[in-house]
């Protein structure tokens, strides 16, 4: 299915463009390493679109509906097409992300060569994640960037961009094995507890470079804050509360993600370990932020250390349920280290 150096190229890619999710995946064993992979990588693309500040968003949300018709069976839009369009809008220095952008065509090559039954599975959650993106673009054009109002908003967009992640990976996971219905209904909550810690944690990055704002607008009236506030520092001891609702939010997912994990089957290459160590990395990130909250409006970044996510990594290799409660027990109350 796949030739050697082609492996070697998406891995690549993938450490380039995200060393979290490299990691997940190099905890995984074949078929489904190869798909999950290449099916994140489909994802990357859209994000990269997505967060590109320098797009007008009537032209990002085209380049996204050329993008999802690409990966429509039977449409006649080619990846050629689409590269085609986003030719003018690829930066002279080019990220990981974009340098992945540019060879859309090579990925969607690994994808074709997916048997037909991972592709008829990859398909649908990523095109609802095209299909969501689209739309929230499309409903703050006019700010040029997102500015969300509730917290019931932040969780339908995070299920367009992240809880479609979890339902990609299971409805992997769940090949040649009877239907999970825990499985299938806690899916979602993998995703959305990531991309909440994902976007508490850069609140002032994600408006500095993307002008985006995540952090609802409900929440942050509520403590007499408003968007423009994310740009002054000074500020930051005002955003604890704001910071401490984002991170209650994030942990409403942890219990649905711990049935997730707990139903997860080991079948076809796929490992418990692979999807235990972003969750933790996610409790560790939690701790951190509920420990300095401060630091999201200032150019530190909240992060675990690198000593942590080694042990936390070796931990769970291999790992078990009962581990893994432990590893969460305690990572949620103080870093970890072996």
């Amino acid at each position: 299915m796949d030739g050697s150096g082609e492996i070697e190229w998406s891995q690549a890619v993938l450490e380039d463009v995200s060393r979290t999710f490299a990691l997940s995946i190099s905890l995984l064993d074949s078929p489904m390493q190869a798909e999950i992979r290449t099916g994140y990588l489909l994802c990357r693309v859209a994000d990269t679109i997505e967060d590109a500040r320098h797009i007008p968003p009537g032209e990002k949300v085209a380049l996204l509906n050329t993008y999802r018709a690409v990966l429509t069976q039977d449409d006649p839009t080619t990846p050629a097409d689409f590269r085609a369009d986003v030719e003018q809008w690829v930066p002279n220095e080019r990220s990981g992300e974009w340098k992945l952008v540019t060879e859309t065509p090579r990925l969607i090559d690994r994808y074709q060569a997916l048997p037909d039954r991972t592709k008829a599975q990859l398909r649908p959650p990523i095109q609802a994640m095209l299909h969501g993106m689209a739309a929230f673009i499309a409903r703050y054009e006019q700010s040029e960037g997102l500015r969300i109002q509730t917290i019931e908003e932040l969780e339908t967009y995070c299920w367009y961009v992240a809880g479609t992640v979890g339902e990609l990976v299971t409805e992997i996971a769940l090949r040649d094995t009877d239907t999970s219905d825990v499985l299938a209904e806690s899916a979602p909550s993998f995703g959305l507890l990531l991309q909440l810690v994902n976007i508490t944690r850069d609140i002032a990055t994600d408006y500095r470079e993307e002008n985006n704002v995540y952090v609802p607008e409900r929440v942050l009236s509520a403590h007499g804050l408003s968007h423009t506030d994310i740009a002054d520092d000074t500020q930051s001891a005002a955003f604890r509360p704001v910071v401490d609702r984002l991170v209650e939010e994030a942990e409403s997912h942890i219990a649905d993600t711990r049935l997730w994990l707990d139903s997860m089957p080991e079948t076809r290459g796929n490992t418990l370990a692979a999807w235990a160590v972003p969750f933790l990395l996610a409790v560790a990130t939690l701790r951190e932020l509920r420990t300095a909250p401060a630091t999201v409006l200032t150019a530190e970044t909240v992060k675990v250390d690198r000593e942590e996510v080694f042990a936390i990594v070796d931990a769970v290799t291999p790992p078990d349920p009962e581990s893994i409660e432990q590893l969460q027990q305690e990572i949620h109350a103080k870093p970890y280290h072996r």
